[in-house]
């Protein structure tokens, strides 16, 4: 079956055209039938910033075709699974259809709830597995714009914070696809990412103290 993905970002000219073309790369070179698409809460059909054209064409992937779109709730309905750069996005999505609420996460609270279930079951659906990743979550966590569960935005930023943002999704997307398709080389890689996930966090700690 056909899974298809909804990437939102502010404006779908930064963070979700550079996570959709990065996801499709992941996907497709998974053997993953997948349709993914952006869209974003401001803009119709603008390019994708300079910075992201650039960003994406340093790693083979091309977003010159790309004009952003702003979501609607039929959008929303369609897909299997939303991923969201900001608390907001996940908000704006749930308002236009309320149903989603299950399937609709940021990318950073998606990863960190998939790790603590494991990844997604042989033969266990997508919904499903969503369903088990959001078990007891709360819609009062994400009324708050909580920097640890955004990508931050890279709009008029130097090319080096695109490129950063850029590595920074990519890094995230392959967890995400180690996690939602699994194989066993890419549970590994999960599970490496998020031991360094960890390791990152307590080498933040011990410069804080």
């Amino acid at each position: 079956m056909t899974a298809r993905v909804l990437v939102l970002c502010t404006g779908n000219i930064c963070r979700s055209p550079m996570a959709e073309v990065l996801l499709r790369a992941r996907l497709d070179a998974a053997g993953v039938d997948a349709e993914i698409g952006s869209a974003g809460l401001l803009y119709e059909g603008r390019a994708a910033s300079d910075g992201a054209r650039a960003a994406m064409a340093g790693r083979g992937l091309d977003l010159e075709g790309h004009r952003s779109r702003t979501i609607d709730g039929a959008m929303v309905a369609a897909a299997d699974l939303v991923i969201a750069m900001e608390p907001r996005h996940v908000r704006e999505a749930v308002a236009g259809h309320d149903a989603a609420w299950s399937r609709a996460f940021t990318l950073r609270e998606l990863l960190r709830r998939a790790a603590a279930v494991g990844p997604r079951q042989e033969e266990e659906d997508l919904g499903d597995w969503l369903g088990r990743v959001g078990a007891d979550r709360r819609r009062i966590e994400l009324l708050a714009d909580d920097d640890e569960l955004s990508v931050l935005d890279p709009y008029r930023q130097s090319q080096a914070v695109y490129d950063d943002t850029a590595a920074e999704l990519d890094a995230l997307l392959g967890r995400l696809v180690s996690l939602a398709w699994p194989t066993p080389d890419r549970v590994l890689t999960a599970s490496r990412g998020r031991f360094d996930e960890l390791q990152a966090a307590k080498q933040g700690n011990a410069r804080r103290t």
